[in-house]
């Protein structure tokens, strides 16, 4: 891999220091302090971030929602859609994507041997729900034993199903076995559920405590879909060390999630998602139903976990095939907070949620060569991170993978 050196850029390093016009250079895939010059990219004009980092993604619900869920498309399709998402991701300035639930093992390993553009990818495998709870979507007649039989192992699965302790411990080690590299568990019902409510918990404090064990037993953590704080307070309790959308967070939980370290991913550009466009997803108008006055509150959870002083990653939850416009989380961030502030959630404190802080997430010496060199500066104006045309060049470990110069 030859060197590369970037001049002119404006280099917002991701830390949440102020920019500074300096020269980033690269060899062997990672920013080096004074490599040799090999390939000279003029950069004057632009603006350079980190390789943007969405800590909440669903990949392997890249087709229709319904269609997918009714298992009426083929494995072909399903596998179609999944690659031109991942490639789509890159192409919006994301490098590296967490993905909560849907894909198998054989996907992340597809895009990490280079055969489909994408980005790199950490995945829970199937997110682990109770019988019945969020994350399950057959139809009510169906014996639940049926469910896992649609699974496309090394493509598609998307959730696991527990009666109880031992069957759940069973199935974070065969989520382990596919290639998981941490659990997801739903404690709460979801706003695109089909058999719960938003404020109905889910899994005792001792259930998920099994899945807890387990993935400390791998040196990994369990993170969880939680919308209500009795559901978050539960999953605290038992040890996880994350939490997805929070909605409903209130005070005492929040300083309690600050207390044990425990982060917070709210998820924005999915709730704008399935207000504007349900059926561009794939689902039908009750689902928009459920998320009316969802934005709202989790504003306001975002304020509340802010002042209590948690870690606040960023994740964009799109599903369905309209997935190319990853960065509106960062500008529906930036509105709430600040630019730079939406900026330093999806580089550095993702890439500490994710257990990747000494790899990626700020442009250092001996860090990943990920970063972005964008038309205009996102800073002054947060619009440039959700349209993927000002993504001008997207680097990976050194590589350049698109390059609109």
């Amino acid at each position: 891999m030859g060197g590369l050196q970037i001049v002119g850029a404006t280099v917002v390093d991701g830390s949440g220091r102020d920019p500074a016009k300096t020269t980033v250079t690269v060899e062997d895939g990672l920013i080096t302090e004074n490599g040799t010059s090999g390939e000279r990219l003029d950069a004057d004009g632009l603006t350079m971030t980190p390789g943007l980092i969405d800590a909440h993604v669903h990949l392997g619900l890249s087709s229709p929602i319904q269609p997918q869920f009714s298992f009426q498309l083929s494995a072909a399709e399903i596998a179609a859609d999944i690659f031109a998402t991942a490639s789509a991701t890159l192409d919006a300035g994301f490098t590296t994507v967490r993905d909560t639930g849907g894909i198998d093992g054989g996907v992340v390993t597809a895009i990490a041997k280079g055969k489909v553009r994408g980005p790199r990818v950490l995945s829970c495998g199937p997110v682990q729900c109770q019988i019945g709870g969020h994350g399950y979507y057959g139809a009510e007649w169906e014996p639940t034993e049926l469910w896992s039989s649609h699974h496309i192992p090394g493509l598609c699965a998307l959730s696991m199903m527990s009666g109880n302790a031992t069957e759940l411990r069973s199935n974070v080690r065969e989520a382990f076995r596919r290639g998981a590299s941490f659990l997801k568990l739903c404690v709460t019902g979801g706003v695109v559920g089909a058999h719960d409510q938003l404020s109905d918990t889910q899994f005792t404090i001792e259930e998920i405590a099994v899945a807890v064990q387990e993935a400390a037993s791998r040196g990994t953590y369990v993170t969880v879909h939680a919308h209500n704080s009795e559901g978050i307070r539960n999953a605290i309790e038992a040890g996880v060390r994350c939490v997805e959308h929070g909605t409903d967070l209130d005070e005492p939980t929040a300083a309690l999630m600050a207390a044990r370290g425990v982060a917070l991913v709210p998820t924005f550009a999915v709730v704008e998602q399935l207000l504007h466009d349900t059926a561009g997803a794939g689902l039908g108008e009750s689902t928009r139903d459920r998320v009316l006055g969802v934005r709202e509150r989790m504003a306001e959870a975002l304020a509340v976990a802010e002042a209590a002083g948690v870690r606040i990653g960023l994740g964009s939850d799109l599903i369905g095939p309209a997935q190319n416009r990853r960065g509106e989380e960062l500008r529906l961030r930036a509105v709430l907070q600040t630019p730079m502030e939406a900026l330093v959630a999806a580089t550095k404190t993702n890439a500490e949620i994710l257990g990747l802080a000494d790899q990626v997430g700020v442009l250092a010496p001996g860090r990943q060569a990920d970063l972005v060199l964008w038309n205009g500066n996102p800073l002054e104006n947060p619009k440039i991170f959700a349209d993927p045309a000002n993504a001008i060049v997207v680097v990976k470990a050194g590589r350049i993978v698109k390059d609109l110069r």
